[in-house]
């Protein structure tokens, strides 16, 4: 997961949640959609150090693990200047990359009709 995204801030910055929910109507509906997908980012993140981890586990000990260890540090160190998954779900919001619909409404909707 790549995020070399210039405009992805790496630190918390304070946001309106008013206008953040306009699109939903709803201030709850809006941090739920954001935190399923922060979930989502997480889980992916998790995923994907897990596999480049694995890389390195071995049965053995030997004179290389020290080096084996500098690799896996590196590794962990560039996960952990990524930004975090609700910083992340938060732009893709508010840049609309999110796919999202209540069912509940929908229905609404169709029993309208």
């Amino acid at each position: 997961m790549e995020s070399n995204n210039p405009s992805m801030p790496d630190n918390t910055i304070t946001r309106d949640m008013i206008s953040m929910a306009e699109e939903t109507g709803n201030v709850y509906e809006t941090v739920r959609i954001i935190g399923k997908r922060a979930n989502e980012i997480a889980v992916e993140l998790k995923h994907e150090l897990s596999k480049k981890l694995q890389e390195f586990s071995s049965v053995s000990d030997s004179l290389d693990e020290v080096f084996e260890n500098r690799e896996q540090i590196e590794i962990s160190r560039y996960f952990e200047r990524m930004p975090k998954p609700t910083l992340l779900a938060t732009q893709e919001f508010l840049d609309h990359a999110i796919y999202y619909r209540n069912l509940s409404k929908e229905k609404d909707k169709v029993e309208e009709l």
